[in-house]
């Protein structure tokens, strides 16, 4: 396949204001950062909200309303929400601005897991809001609870009652057959998008052992119904993304992933990985697919049919 994907995370829930000036905090930011990314060569948009005085990750659906109307104004991008929000919410609070919004794509987590950030705490020297580092701190005791039951009920509110598609995020083997046994329940059909996430302390370390297995994996569990995606945290992102292009997968980048652009740089931008990704993955022979083409890949219900203004 040479049409490639490009997601872009622009902001998530695991990096704090005080480890880059660059990542997108309010309204704004989230908007000018997600046009220029789809500008860049973003298909889709991969989207958190977060409250605007403090940086702190919100699921608060007005923060969300802050800024998806006037993406979806500015773009044709794919608007993927987040369902997984952050590890401390509730499914309840992580659903609010999804169902409110009913977009075309959002994410769903495949497995509970340990969500451990607190050695991120260690880098920092000066904080910016005092939450920041009792939030990574406390995560040495922290559990993401995705269950069984958590992912039937996100999958009949999102995808049977709103028609959203999924980017089903798989951070372990055991996570694909997950996503497998929903599949033989009836409650979701192919093709599936599945999204790899390597280098998240409680998932899979970033090792291409470990990419090679979740490919083999995926192929005898859901056959040819699939196309994956593949994240990788900090400094494996780029790396990553050059093997999965070249193994006819596709790719995401972000600030939520990543906030560097290179060996000890902070990226100055979301479009400015965007770019750089693009640059690997035109000379590995693939070219970035279009929203429209992301679209029909994923057969996705269109932007007209979402609840965003």
């Amino acid at each position: 396949m040479s049409a490639i994907l490009i997601t872009c995370a622009l902001t998530g829930s695991i990096h704090t204001p005080s480890m880059s000036p660059h990542l997108p905090v309010t309204a704004d930011e989230i908007v000018a950062q997600g046009l220029d990314a789809a500008e860049a060569g973003a298909a889709i948009l991969h989207l958190h909200a977060r409250d605007p005085e403090t940086g702190r990750p919100s699921a608060d659906p007005r923060h969300f309303m802050g800024f998806l109307p006037r993406l979806k104004a500015g773009t044709d991008a794919v608007l993927n929400l987040s369902t997984g929000g952050s590890a401390v919410m509730s499914l309840a609070e992580r659903l609010a601005a999804p169902k409110a919004a009913a977009p075309e794509m959002c994410s769903l987590n495949m497995g509970t897991m340990n969500f451990a950030l607190y050695p991120m705490a260690e880098r920092i020297a000066d904080w910016q809001h005092d939450w920041e580092k009792p939030f990574l701190e406390g995560s040495d005791d922290l559990v993401f609870k995705n269950t069984p039951r958590d992912i039937a009920s996100v999958l009949h509110q999102m995808g049977a009652e709103r028609g959203a598609r999924f980017e089903f995020e798989c951070y372990d083997a055991g996570h694909i057959a997950m996503l497998a046994h929903f599949a033989e329940r009836g409650l979701v059909e192919p093709p599936f998008f599945v999204q790899f996430v390597f280098g998240v302390l409680g998932g899979m370390d970033a090792h291409p052992d470990n990419l090679n297995h979740m490919v083999r994996t995926a192929d005898r569990l859901l056959g040819d119904d699939y196309a994956f995606s593949v994240l990788a945290a900090g400094r494996h992102q780029m790396r990553f993304a050059a093997m999965a292009a070249a193994m006819g997968g596709h790719v995401r980048v972000g600030l939520e992933d990543s906030l560097t652009i290179g060996p000890g740089q902070l990226a100055p931008s979301n479009a400015a990985q965007v770019e750089k990704v693009r640059r690997i993955v035109e000379e590995l022979g693939r070219t970035p697919a279009s929203p429209a083409e992301a679209r029909a890949l994923l057969g996705l219900k269109g932007a007209a049919a979402t609840a965003i203004p």
